[in-house]
């Protein structure tokens, strides 16, 4: 067992705070034909409609609501009454990477909420005075105070990139609110000791934007070319995802918010121990630090073509103890996998539902 590479690899979720054997994914698929069968009116991912990725350009209206610290953003679709999915974004992209995940499921009985992180689109900070703070656990908080102003006690929670550790967060500390999860790229609970951890040059590599935001300079570039430098992120962690202008304009338009530079330079120089957290996270962080295991079912999900940091699959299966599956999807799916490979994401949402 090579000790070195294992080591690697579990350290590489904490940088990023920056499949299942053929039988079993038989067994779960047989189970749920069986039961939707017995049910039909019960959503099922069989019933989902084959979709060119791409398809849909917009969501209906965003709606606005109070919840903590924030004024949020959010998408919705979906019948109200319906079982409640809050899908997750990342950095440095937006709510469109939903944009057609959302009517699938919305499709098949699901209410859809889609919310724009702090510092991104239209959500706004209530008050000039509050800390601009992209730490982990603030950023998970901000999911479970808009459940609370949504009046939603229980939700399945999927995401990718930052939303997949926002993800992992909430079912970790919080998992009465969660029904189940679907994760891309696995578990990403990380902590500013573990970020202290030097990795191998090639691996140091790999996170050159993060030592760069850690500079003023970095700063500065980054105010000063958020776009190029998102698209460029686009490009480098999705190789094979040949997007066009338009696609990468609408989401673009959402990094317009005037706080976005200061939520993703903190969120950066945090995970370094280069800049403070607030007080009020503390022991919600010292909780996180000690790695705990997620006991809601879960899937986890990999692009075979995500060309972003990210641990293998076999190191962190463990940390699932719930009924769990990974799924390996294939067609040179990169780093933002709900928009390159929306039908799988949304099947994943739906099958995980029935676990």
């Amino acid at each position: 067992m090579n000790t070195t590479k294992i080591a690697e690899q579990m350290n590489q979720p904490r940088r990023y705070f920056v499949g299942a054997a053929a039988i079993t994914a038989a067994a779960a698929q047989l189970g749920i034909i069986g039961s939707a069968a017995a049910q039909p009116d019960k959503p099922s991912a069989k019933r989902l409609p084959p979709i060119k990725p791409g398809t849909h350009t917009s969501f209906g209206p965003l709606k606005q609501i109070d919840a903590g610290v924030l004024n949020v953003a959010y998408a919705e679709a979906g019948p109200a009454s319906g079982p409640p999915v809050l899908l997750l974004h990342g950095w440095p992209y937006d709510i469109y990477s939903f944009v057609d995940v959302s009517p699938l499921l919305a499709s098949a009985g699901y209410r859809v909420i889609v919310p724009y992180l702090r510092g991104y689109g239209t959500t706004r900070f209530l008050s000039n005075d509050t800390v601009r703070n992209g730490q982990p656990s603030a950023i998970a908080s901000d999911t479970t105070t808009l459940m609370d102003a949504l009046k939603i006690e229980k939700a399945i929670l999927a995401g990718f990139d930052w939303g997949a550790r926002t993800v992992n967060i909430v079912s970790a500390l919080w998992p009465e609110r969660c029904k189940a999860t679907v994760s891309v790229s696995g578990y990403l609970i990380g902590s500013q000791e573990a970020g202290k951890m030097p990795l191998p040059p090639r691996a140091e590599l790999e996170w050159w934007y993060q030592f760069y935001f850690a500079t003023e300079r970095g700063r500065l570039g980054y105010e000063k070319y958020r776009h190029d430098f998102s698209k460029l992120i686009w490009q480098l962690a999705s190789p094979k995802w040949h997007f066009d202008d338009a696609t990468f304009d609408r989401s673009a338009a959402a990094f317009d918010n005037a706080d976005h530079v200061a939520i993703v330079i903190h969120n950066y120089r945090w995970r370094l121990g280069l800049a403070e957290g607030e007080s009020k996270y503390d022991e919600l962080e010292k909780r996180l630090a000690a790695g705990p295991v997620i006991t809601v079912p879960t899937i986890t999900m990999e692009g075979d073509a995500n060309s972003a940091p990210h641990p293998e699959p076999s190191v962190y299966a463990k940390k699932f103890s719930g009924k769990y599956e990974h799924r390996l999807i294939k067609g040179g799916v990169g780093h933002n996998l709900p928009q390159e490979a929306p039908k799988a994401f949304a099947e994943a949402i739906i099958d995980v539902a029935e676990f």
